[in-house]
């Protein structure tokens, strides 16, 4: 295993998308060999839904597929983040833009996107599924689960293939 034992998944709000990643990484971890070895959590990069549980309809989906985001709860990113987690991943761009406007810049490195995980997607981002429907939902959660497995695979094998997406994150070189 590499040295990233520490992993911290960002969206906007943190109550969709990285408390889903949050709970399917948390259970990929427990179904392997790294079960215990690492901390893992999620938070937003506004505060906007800060002490609030993860959508009812992340929660119902999560549920269904064996994903447990009853007790998470809604954080923004601090600045201590940068320092206490070996990567930041973000669901999509803005976040990434974001993170970096307020990450210390050498420290930057640690920020990624979710889906630059996950080489044989043709998506760069998780969608918000926040204004959507079941569906987008769903489909969030497939991307979700891709990432999350590729992320995996990179920890336990740094030289396993990534995506090109890096390399169109600004400030990010594919790698």
């Amino acid at each position: 295993m590499s040295e990233i034992k520490r992993v911290l998944f960002v969206c906007m709000g943190n109550i969709c998308r990285s408390p889903t990643a949050e709970a399917v990484f948390r259970q990929l971890i427990a179904d392997s060999p790294n079960a215990g070895k690492m901390e893992i959590d999620s938070a937003g990069t506004t505060g906007s839904h800060a002490g609030a549980k993860a959508d009812p309809r992340a929660i119902v989906l999560g549920r269904k597929h064996g994903y447990d985001l009853e007790k998470l709860r809604a954080r923004q990113v601090v600045a201590g983040d940068f320092t206490r987690f070996d990567c930041v991943i973000a669901m999509d761009v803005q976040n990434v833009v974001q993170l970096k406007a307020v990450c210390p810049p050498e420290l930057a490195h640690k920020i990624d996107l979710l889906m630059a995980f996950a080489p044989d997607s043709q998506e760069l981002e998780v969608p918000d599924p926040y204004y959507g429907s079941a569906a987008d939902f769903a489909h969030a959660l497939a991307l979700i689960e891709r990432g999350c497995k590729g992320l995996l695979r990179h920890i336990t094998h740094p030289h396993a293939a990534r995506s090109t997406w890096s390399a169109k994150v600004p400030g990010k070189r594919a790698g």
